[in-house]
């Protein structure tokens, strides 16, 4: 709390305002919020599998997730949406935990490129599926409302592994299902 209240006389307020009293606890309480993804375990969320299937071998797609993360330059806001997909080999995961997944690496302090390879990675290592296909597609506020004040502008970034990387059709699908291609 003492950081913050150094932050706020350096931004040149007085922090024995009135106003500014109890925002020291509240920006502590907002990090705890913002930043929880340092604290969970990406393989022990996906760890749950299920293999009653019936030999479902079909794309699994949960896409338009949206997220909040935050530039791990600027700290500020990274607001955006996920499509994550992943073609399963003999097991799936619940589907909570792909938004799950999305959520621990958005709650850490990030470049958007290092998250998308970060869950369709773990993607990958955990469930071993036939491939994963990862998109995001975000507005940084670092870009928009500072710097270049860029309005307007947003970014996609995505990873693509196993069949979605080396199959034109599946990559192609994947693409066609999200609404990309």
């Amino acid at each position: 709390m003492a950081a913050v209240r150094t932050l706020l006389a350096f931004a040149g307020d007085d922090p024995d305002r009135e106003g500014l009293l109890e925002t020291p606890d509240r920006v502590v309480r907002s990090w705890d919020e913002f930043f929880a993804g340092y604290f969970e375990d990406p393989v022990e969320i996906l760890s749950r599998t299920f293999e009653e299937t019936d030999g479902y071998d079909e794309m699994v797609i949960l896409r338009d997730i949206p997220f909040n993360s935050h530039c791990e330059h600027h700290i500020r806001p990274i607001i955006g949406h996920a499509h994550i997909a992943y073609l399963p080999n003999k097991r799936v995961v619940g589907i909570s935990k792909l938004a799950r997944i999305l959520e621990v690496y958005a709650k850490r302090l990030q470049i958007q490129e290092k998250m998308t390879a970060q869950i369709a990675n773990a993607i990958n290592d955990v469930l071993a599926p036939k491939g994963v296909g990862v998109v995001i597609e975000a507005t940084h506020e670092c870009m928009t409302t500072r710097g270049v004040n860029k309005q307007g502008v947003s970014m996609v970034t995505s990873t693509l592994l196993g069949t979605f990387k080396q199959d034109p059709r599946t990559r192609s699908e994947f693409l066609r299902l999200i609404g990309r291609e």
